[in-house]
């Protein structure tokens, strides 16, 4: 069992920066940042495998760094150059699958944390 608890949402203006931080308890293979905006369905954000390899949703290449300290156990995400439509409720994931699946489904992933809200006004 993982246990996952996110923190670092808050309101900015377009163009500004966050990192969002999820501490996890327990191991865990991949780790990844949702998101899930009013309406829409939840959407892969970032992922990160054991070994360093990660996975970025398109929308956010180039803006988003996904990163992990094993040290710590805890998921980052710095988020830079915010923009109005990367509002919505983001969500750290975990699993233990090592073979061959899709990262950005969060159907991937059995274990969820409890979100943290970002609001990026313009």
């Amino acid at each position: 069992q993982v246990q996952l608890v996110e923190s670092g949402g808050a309101s900015v203006q377009a163009g500004g920066s966050l990192r969002l931080s999820c501490a996890a308890s327990g191991y865990s293979y991949c780790m990844g940042w949702f998101r899930q905006a009013p309406g829409k369905e939840r959407e892969g954000v970032a992922t990160r495998r054991a070994g360093d390899t990660t996975v970025y949703a398109d929308s956010v290449k180039g803006r988003f760094t996904i990163s992990k300290d094993n040290a710590e156990n805890t998921l980052y995400l710095q988020m830079n150059d915010l923009k109005p439509e990367d509002t919505a409720m983001y969500y750290c994931a975990a699993n233990n699958y090592q073979g061959a699946y899709m990262v950005l489904d969060r159907r991937s992933y059995p274990y969820w944390g409890q979100g943290t809200q970002v609001t990026v006004s313009s």
